[in-house]
């Protein structure tokens, strides 16, 4: 493993961070925007969007959509530049995303507002096919936070951050999930964004530990990349798809008026040894 390098500092609160092309795209909650960033470090803002949370993924035919959480939408990046309703996901408070290789796109949510110190509901997952209208497709998750898709299309894997685990769904031919499972126990472990590797592993960020974690299914540890801030998603990409990339921040905490530090947000990158597969 090689040293964690950074790509891009002065950020606020950073996270979904998605390779695709030969650039890395991640959001500034913050800042209210999407960047794309270079290997080079150079960096620009791709979309603007009020929204807290920020998260985005990319559709098989190379559109970027983006969660706008306080409206309850799912928006499309056209190849001019301009934000289209992708789909109306019936009321605020979404999380993060992911979208399979057929088209299907997962968006997950808390079941009550955290930062407004609501009292604790579980959450849920809904998909929007690529020709229907959304629906809730699973629940009676925790907190969900990163979900990822195996390289074959067929399982949705989906952080459990209260619970400290990793729930896996098989995905059926109409997009809808079944055969619900613990994939991995984290003991103390918190994962936020998560990313699926060639060897079925998943690296999973975790934010009050300052630190990313590889662990194979059933919850072994099998690399641990420390960090002097908190770690809030990551994903594998780079040329050979081997560079970890991580968004990450000095965290205040959820009821905060500034939840991480102005300024402590970067973009990291670390070299591994096995590649990405599947999506993000």
């Amino acid at each position: 493993m090689g040293e964690v390098r950074i790509l891009v500092t002065g950020r606020g609160l950073v996270e979904s961070p998605r390779w695709h092309g030969d650039r890395l795209y991640f959001s500034d909650w913050s800042a209210g925007e999407v960047v794309a960033a270079g290997l080079d470090g150079s960096s620009e803002v791709v979309a603007r969007v009020k929204s807290l949370p920020l998260c985005t993924a990319w559709l098989p035919d190379d559109r970027l959509v983006i969660v706008a959480s306080a409206d309850g939408r799912l928006l499309r990046l056209e190849p001019d530049g301009t934000l289209v309703t992708h789909a109306d996901l019936g009321r605020p408070g979404w999380n993060d995303i992911v979208a399979d290789g057929r088209g299907n796109v997962y968006v997950n949510g808390a079941g009550f507002d955290p930062m407004a110190g609501e009292e604790f509901r579980p959450g849920h997952v809904l998909l929007v096919p690529p020709d229907g209208p959304a629906r809730q497709v699973a629940e009676e998750i925790a907190f969900p936070n990163g979900m990822a898709v195996t390289p074959d299309d067929s399982t949705l894997i989906v952080a459990d951050s209260y619970r400290s685990r990793l729930v896996a769904f098989d995905i059926g031919a109409d997009g809808g999930l079944s055969g619900r499972r613990v994939w991995a126990e984290l003991g103390d472990g918190v994962p936020d964004g998560i990313c699926v590797d060639a060897e079925n592993a998943v690296w999973y960020a975790d934010v009050p530990h300052r630190r990313c974690v590889r662990v194979a299914e059933g919850g072994e540890v099998l690399e641990t990349v420390d960090l002097d801030r908190g770690a809030f998603a990551c994903v594998l990409g780079g040329p050979g798809g081997t560079t970890l990339f991580v968004t990450a921040a000095e965290w205040r905490g959820m009821t905060e008026s500034e939840m991480v530090t102005p300024g402590s947000g970067r973009l990291l990158a670390v070299e591994v040894r096995v590649p990405g597969a599947g999506r993000p």
